[in-house]
């Protein structure tokens, strides 16, 4: 197999165009974001995948940030939403009211009709709220009194929440959880990585002059040019035999879901074209695994009583599963 990029035009922007893009909104980012190349570059999989991003870890880390950051990177429009319990579904997708000037009833859009969504402490909304923002994930699309609104192109939604503090939370239902491509953790920085965080922030903010270095039509365009992207049968039989793994795996009570095979294919893709490639690796499904899996898996009972996790029970499958050899 060819070791070079492909020059073939998809959607208006070829292979070499999306790493372009990719290492530029890297950099960008990586003026505010101080060491975390591996999570930044996971972030960009998603955005280019299409795909939802769940940042959990504990609080201060930067997760806010890194979202702020990679929307005005791209350009798009953005809205945070901080989810309390008392938000009900109306505050996030909009309202009908009647305008007296037109003598008409008029629609005004809540913030989920952005490019990016940053839903602060997602797990502090109501069942009945998440399930509003569930369609708006999955379908593209928000619904409210009996009307139906697509969303702007692109659309990415960027989660977080505290997996420390459970008082007063709403934990977030598998379904909604299978709607998130990753999920990512930050954790906390080198010793050396905060001295430099020190330096960055001594002044000012450096995310209030982060410029954009890509509009919202490139990332649309670099999301249609990875069907250019190869995989050959074999690495698409890995995928499949990765995911079949975790529903014979006796440590589970649910398994990955065809969604989850169809995230690591297409998440795959993206990381080999942002690694200059035109082509995907078992290296690349195996890269995505630990962020694409254990938050799409439900314990069994008695995994839980040992205190195993799903993401070591990904690992076994790792470990289990041969990789193919592609050359």
């Amino acid at each position: 197999m060819s070791g070079g990029i492909a020059t073939a035009t998809v959607g208006g922007m070829d292979l070499a165009g999306v790493a372009g893009l990719a290492a530029r909104v890297r950099a960008n980012i990586g003026r505010v974001i101080v060491g975390k190349d591996e999570v930044i570059e996971l972030a960009l999989v998603a955005l280019l995948s299409e795909g939802h991003i769940l940042l959990e870890d504990v609080p201060g880390l930067g997760k806010t940030v890194l979202a702020k950051a990679i929307a005005r990177s791209i350009g798009c429009s953005f809205k945070r939403i901080q989810f309390t319990p008392d938000l009900i579904p109306t505050d996030i997708t909009g309202i009908n009211f009647y305008n007296q000037r037109s003598g008409e009833f008029e629609f005004r859009p809540g913030p989920l009709a952005a490019q990016i969504v940053l839903a602060d402490e997602i797990n502090r909304a109501t069942p009945r709220t998440q399930s509003a923002l569930l369609e708006a994930m999955e379908e593209r699309q928000i619904t409210t009194e009996g009307v139906t609104l697509p969303l702007p192109a692109p659309f990415l939604v960027i989660a977080t929440q505290n997996p420390i503090e459970l008082e007063g939370t709403f934990p977030l239902p598998e379904a909604q959880l299978d709607r998130f491509l990753v999920r990512l953790k930050l954790g906390y920085p080198s010793e050396a990585e905060e001295r430099d965080i020190l330096d960055r922030f001594e002044d000012a903010n450096p995310l209030t002059n982060l410029e954009p270095v890509a509009e919202a039509d490139d990332l649309v365009a670099a999301a249609r040019a990875l069907s250019a992207v190869h995989c050959e049968p074999v690495v698409r039989a890995y995928i499949v035999q990765l995911v079949q793994a975790t529903r014979r795996n006796a440590g589970l009570e649910l398994g990955a879901s065809p969604r989850a095979s169809l995230a690591l294919f297409r998440g795959a893709r993206a990381l080999a074209a942002i690694r200059g490639r035109a082509f995907v690796l078992p290296d690349d499904v195996k890269a995505l695994a630990p962020v694409v899996l254990p938050h799409r898996l439900i314990l069994s009972s008695s995994a839980r009583l040992r205190g195993r996790d799903a993401a070591a029970i990904v690992a076994e499958v790792l470990e289990a599963t041969p990789a193919p050899v592609v050359e």
